[in-house]
């Protein structure tokens, strides 16, 4: 079973009261590897109209680090939900949270080392992601960014692997990421909020845009949900996708969804609150 077709952005007519943007990171701001200028303006415009920025990736902790220092944003989920950093306002330092202590991070990774070389092993043309070193909690097999691309039976294998040795995972458009605990892109949006601004978050009052099977939990939470176009290759793979989907691909797509979403706050169909 897979998840029903979206509906085109266009059908989206009016907006609710919105206090943010959620957005996934790679194939949702970035295309071919790499980021989109227009997707990157599209951030800052955000928030220039009042709302808080936040990307939500499977991308490791040390990029986040530059992420949250760097970009127009108010804060980074990384690792699938396992960490969440942003730069003090107040006191110009960066904040870095993570589920899980040091101490239960450092046995985890142990772990993921032997898992590690036994999905290298069963599963010929993997590799572990190049950005692999600068993770604290999971461990990222590359099925194709800097790989030759391989199919859907050898995702599966990898996901399979995974399983067997008990630990979470999911399927990316570049990466299947595995570790040990019970988190993902959901669990730590909320308990980033919950840090962040002191108070749970409110799903309807964010918009989400990702583009793979990783940001399922996402599409399922926030109402409203889009996806970029190409969404559509990860569909089967979930039982929740994305409730809108935009023309364009990755990052263009995603510019075309932030420029949907500020005409129509520009149009006075809702007004965000002050940040």
């Amino acid at each position: 079973m897979s998840a029903a077709e979206p509906r085109p952005l266009a059908d989206l007519l009016a907006l609710p009261p919105l206090d943010g943007v959620l957005c996934d990171i790679d194939d949702t701001l970035t295309i071919h590897g790499r980021l989109v200028p227009e997707a990157l303006a599209a951030l800052d415009h955000l928030r220039q109209a009042g709302l808080k920025v936040v990307p939500v990736t499977g991308r490791p902790a040390g990029w986040v680090d530059h992420i949250a220092r760097m970009w127009p944003v108010d804060a980074v989920v990384g690792e699938n939900g396992g960490l969440w950093f942003w730069m003090d306002e107040d006191h110009g330092g960066l904040v870095r949270r993570f589920q899980q202590p040091e101490p239960e991070r450092h046995g985890n990774r142990l772990r993921l080392q032997a898992v590690a070389r036994d999905i290298l092993a069963r599963v010929p043309g993997t590799a572990l992601a190049s950005d692999q070193p600068y993770r604290e909690l999971d461990l990222a097999i590359d099925f194709c960014e800097d790989v030759p691309p391989l199919g859907d039976a050898e995702i599966d294998a990898i996901v399979a692997a995974f399983h067997e040795h008990g630990a979470t995972c999911k399927v990316s458009s570049i990466h299947v990421n595995g570790w040990f605990g019970h988190f993902d892109k959901l669990e730590g949006v909320r308990r980033m909020h919950q840090d962040r601004w002191g108070s749970p978050i409110d799903p309807a009052r964010w918009a989400f845009f990702g583009d793979s099977a990783n940001d399922e939990p996402m599409f399922q939470a926030f109402p409203l949900s889009i996806g970029v176009g190409n969404v559509h290759r990860f569909l089967p793979r979930m039982l929740h996708g994305p409730t809108f989907v935009t023309r364009g691909e990755g990052g263009h797509g995603f510019a075309e969804g932030a420029a949907h979403l500020l005409a129509l706050l520009q149009a006075g169909r809702t007004a965000p609150e002050q940040r």
